[in-house]
């Protein structure tokens, strides 16, 4: 009988040990559970790093005397410029699963939904100086625009991401696309400020700088559309002309053809006119960036050429450089279907002309009450994913997904 208690008593331990040994085995399910190696995440800057509370970073080895100033430009380090795009090799995009999941009653995507182009042209302090009515923002407006853009639920995007429907904004936003014609300082300049180039904060680039710096999510894009026969007037003020555009895409802005001399295609009278006009400007842009190419062209006076010429705009050469356009953008006065929309002409997309000095039927004042989330494109979230509501299937342009992960919902 004590034989018997002794066994049942060893039994009892031997059940208890293994107890212990499996309540402090490390829970690999839980990640707050596992400790981090030391090379699992860099410290983030400026902070002491975890785990060294003894000794308490000197404040003048991370943190600098004075802020940098966002808009200065550093000559002796110019920022790479934006390579050239090669329209005959579009980037596929990899596929991935969606990292978030998104609550598609909650949100209600629609990204065959419909897209703004903005139309920018020139920008002054006081809009009683000029006498445009039509073509001209005061910046005050243009900061108030913003903010209202941003309140709205837009986020801008590139014009490149909009031709390969690359769309990445927050899940409920409403893509949106800057575009600026002419090259006018108001649009962007450099200034100098103790003895440094700087952005003009009186430019439209020195304020979407400005309201990046508050709204990070809102984005920093836009493509101005340039004459390359003004030289040093394009975006006139300091600099050389290679500064300034160094700088600008820099910024990771973008720039496209608005052809030799703001030339209207509509009165073109052959293909070699055409080819000049579109490959003068891109030759002298590779004489200044021989690593950047206009990708996108916009059409001067919103003139199209004859049908019989269409093609020499899309694509050409003039004394051995080549253009290719893979967008055409028109004057317009709509918003634009997106690049996977089976309407989607390349060719001639539209845009909105922003406001000026006098409202006018169908610019952006007049739209903004009309671009109701119902008929503008809601976006998931997800990049590598097209969501659809039930019934607009047929309005895709399936070949256009390009891999990506199509949901109906």
């Amino acid at each position: 009988m004590r034989k018997k208690y002794l066994r049942l008593l060893i039994i009892l331990l031997l059940a208890l040990a293994l107890l212990m040994i499996v309540s402090c085995k490390p829970d690999t399910k839980n990640p707050q559970n596992v400790k981090p190696t030391p090379t699992s995440a860099a410290a983030p800057e400026n902070q002491a790093s975890v785990g060294q509370p003894t000794t308490a970073a000197d404040p003048s080895a991370v943190q600098p005397t004075a802020a940098p100033d966002p808009l200065a430009v550093q000559p002796t380090t110019a920022p790479e410029p934006q390579t050239a795009v090669q329209p005959s090799t579009p980037t596929q995009p990899q596929v991935v699963p969606t990292s978030i999941p998104v609550d598609y009653s909650a949100v209600k995507p629609n990204e065959i939904g419909e897209i703004p182009i903005v139309m920018f042209h020139n920008f002054v302090e006081n809009l009683e100086e000029t006498t445009d009515t039509e073509y001209t923002t005061s910046f005050s407006d243009f900061e108030a625009l913003l903010e209202t853009l941003y309140a709205q639920d837009y986020r801008l995007i590139s014009m490149k991401d909009f031709i390969d429907h690359h769309i990445s904004v927050p899940a409920g936003k409403i893509p949106m696309v800057f575009t600026f014609d002419d090259g006018s300082a108001g649009q962007f300049n450099l200034i100098e400020k103790n003895g440094s180039l700087i952005v003009n904060p009186k430019s439209a680039v020195g304020i979407m700088m400005a309201f990046h710096e508050k709204h990070p999510d809102f984005g920093l894009k836009g493509i101005f559309y340039l004459n390359m026969d003004k030289e040093l007037k394009t975006f006139e003020g300091s600099g050389t002309l290679e500064q300034r555009l160094n700088t600008l895409l820099g910024l990771g802005l973008e720039v496209g053809n608005h052809a030799w001399g703001h030339f209207n295609f509509s009165t073109s009278k052959d293909k070699a006119q055409i080819q000049e006009k579109l490959g003068k400007n891109e030759k002298r842009l590779e004489e200044i960036l021989p690593q950047v190419q206009f990708y996108s062209l916009a059409l001067p006076f919103g003139g199209n050429a004859p049908e019989a010429l269409a093609d020499a705009v899309q694509e050409g050469e003039y004394e051995g450089t080549a253009y290719i356009n893979e967008t055409i953008m028109a004057v317009g006065y709509l918003p634009s279907v997106p690049s996977i929309h089976q309407d989607y002409d390349p060719g001639y997309v539209r845009r909105i002309r922003s406001s000026g000095k006098v409202e006018i039927q169908f610019d952006l004042g007049y739209w903004l009450p009309r671009m109701t989330r119902e008929r503008m494109y809601i976006s998931d979230g997800d990049p590598f994913t097209v969501a659809i509501p039930k019934g607009k299937e047929g309005k895709l342009n399936s070949d256009k997904l390009t891999g990506k992960n199509l949901v109906v919902y």
